[in-house]
């Protein structure tokens, strides 16, 4: 763990607790990383700088409003990075028609070079899963994540093979549909 994620989760920990003290600070320094992070994603396509601070601000806000949704035995950073990033996508969306003018060979370079994108992926997929009944998570992370078979995933789960090949059909049915109702409801 880095020393910039123990500091930022040591201060939401506190600002969750009540520390006013703390949460200004965690502002403070959340401001100086969304600033950055904004800043260059946005320089790739020739915006400046009223538009990073719109999107700081639009970033501190998701964050309060977001922060009870945090999990305290997971790490900071995927957490504020997904919420970031979000808040990128959903202003990227918003201005589309001035999209026009990147050169196509560059447009991918906007999102593709996110260094924060497996954290934050790794931080959905957690939450998602933590969703499904223990079972059905022992049988997904034991075979489609630890690439375990399927008798060892039934030894592992403590139940029968039919009933891990079961769980991961149903389990992957149910995170599809999860993902299908986050989208709905991220654009309407």
């Amino acid at each position: 763990m880095t020393s910039h994620e123990i500091e930022l989760k040591a201060l939401m920990l506190a600002s969750l607790d009540g520390d006013a003290a703390s949460y200004r600070g965690l502002l403070d320094r959340l401001s100086r990383r969304l600033r950055g992070y904004y800043k260059a994603k946005l320089a790739k396509i020739g915006r400046g700088a009223t538009e990073t601070e719109d999107l700081v601000q639009e970033g501190l806000l998701a964050i309060h409003l977001k922060r009870h949704t945090y999990d305290p035995a997971e790490p900071f950073t995927p957490w504020l990075h997904a919420i970031a990033r979000y808040k990128l996508i959903d202003f990227l969306r918003r201005t589309r028609p001035s999209l026009a003018d990147v050169p196509i060979e560059e447009a991918d370079t906007i999102m593709a070079h996110d260094d924060s994108l497996g954290a934050e992926s790794t931080y959905d997929l957690k939450r998602l899963m933590r969703r499904l009944p223990e079972k059905m998570r022992c049988s997904i992370e034991a075979v489609k994540l630890d690439g375990q078979s399927i008798a060892e995933a039934a030894d592992r789960c403590s139940i029968s093979a039919s009933a891990v090949k079961v769980n991961i059909h149903r389990g992957l049915k149910t995170l599809a549909a999860f993902i299908a109702r986050e989208r709905e409801h991220e654009n309407g």
